[in-house]
């Protein structure tokens, strides 16, 4: 009884088994990756042009309420301040009956994003 010493793959039907080598393939990808990532940032990003001002007529504002909120964490509604745990009765009151209810928020840049959040609940 002979051995067969050919391998595995060359066994099924006498057909053989291609191998492709992917390692030159990824070399090359990675040496174009760092290229263009070191090129990227030299790129203009534009063409640089003055616009004109435009003019147009005001148009009408809805009608809403304005609720202010200053970096010293103040609730405004117009021109009066607010307690923020009555806030929530305050706008009630103010939108009772009312078909449309528009509240306008201004809020400080400086003010943590979470605080804005709990007023908006």
């Amino acid at each position: 009884m002979a051995l067969n010493a050919r391998p595995p793959y060359k066994r099924r039907l006498g057909t053989s088994l291609s191998e492709i080598n992917v390692t030159p393939f990824v070399d090359v990808m990675l040496v174009l990756l760092v290229i263009f990532m070191v090129t990227a940032p030299m790129i203009q990003s534009g063409i640089s042009v003055n616009l004109p001002q435009a003019e147009t007529e005001s148009t009408p504002a809805e009608e809403g309420l304005t609720l202010t909120i200053t970096k010293d964490k103040y609730i405004h509604i117009e021109n009066s301040v607010i307690n923020q745990f009555l806030l929530e009765q305050k706008l009630k009151e103010y939108f009772y009956g009312k078909e449309k209810k528009i509240v306008f928020i201004r809020a400080d840049e400086s003010l943590p994003y979470g605080f804005v959040m709990r007023i908006l609940d």
